[in-house]
């Protein structure tokens, strides 16, 4: 039946581009609907974009990570397909890099709890976070493979994945860099490591450098 499931929903291939015509931007690929096929991104389609105006309107982007192991993510997105809004993310990110987006940009899986409970500034100033990241306008990313030592960083293949992935959530979604959260920046988590926090840091660092890039001179 699980297979069944997964066939119907993994949508034809997006369009291909003329090797005569430039290859559009990720800016362009990012307000499409569909599958783009997007360069340096393994990403696995469980549930394809539709019109960027029936999308919820995303403020934030909160980034996660998951105890499973090596294995987890495509499990986690299987799971949430069928059930789209519960406990989990929209995308989940395997070890290996590849990227499942697991459920339509209109559904609010639960992943920050009471839109933010953190209001002791440990990471960051929480007076724009207390209560204000709520599930249905906070997108949520997990990063799985922490497991079992909770410790254990994120793989480089995650790393290279997340500097494109968090570049399209930007561009599609205009969402700024100071509105990309680690999980325990805005909610009260694991005291053992800091859940997300690297790779918040460095999508924040990203976004800054890009835009300082593209000011004119």
């Amino acid at each position: 039946m699980l297979v069944c499931l997964l066939a119907g929903s993994l949508p034809l291939a997006a369009q291909t581009v003329s090797p005569t015509e430039p290859a559009p931007s990720l800016e362009t690929l990012a307000r499409q609907s569909g599958t783009p096929d997007i360069p340096g991104l393994n990403m696995v389609w469980l549930v394809p974009w539709g019109d960027r105006a029936d999308a919820n309107i995303w403020h934030n982007i909160v980034v996660h990570q998951t105890e499973g192991p090596a294995g987890s993510a495509y499990r986690g997105a299987l799971q949430q397909v069928q059930h789209p809004e519960r406990q989990g993310t929209t995308i989940w990110v395997e070890t290996d890099g590849t990227v499942y987006w697991a459920v339509g940009e209109w559904a609010t899986p639960k992943h920050v709890r009471l839109g933010g409970n953190r209001n002791d500034n440990k990471f960051i100033d929480n007076r724009e976070t207390f209560r204000l990241t709520p599930n249905d306008n906070s997108i949520g990313i997990e990063f799985a493979g922490n497991y079992p030592n909770v410790r254990k960083p994120v793989t480089e293949a995650q790393i290279e994945a997340w500097r494109i992935l968090v570049r399209v959530l930007q561009a599609r979604y205009g969402i700024p860099n100071d509105r990309i959260f680690a999980h325990n920046w805005v909610d009260y988590k694991d005291r053992r490591y800091c859940e997300g926090c690297m790779l918040a840091t460095m999508a924040r660092a990203q976004g800054a450098e890009i835009a300082l890039q593209e000011q004119p001179h």
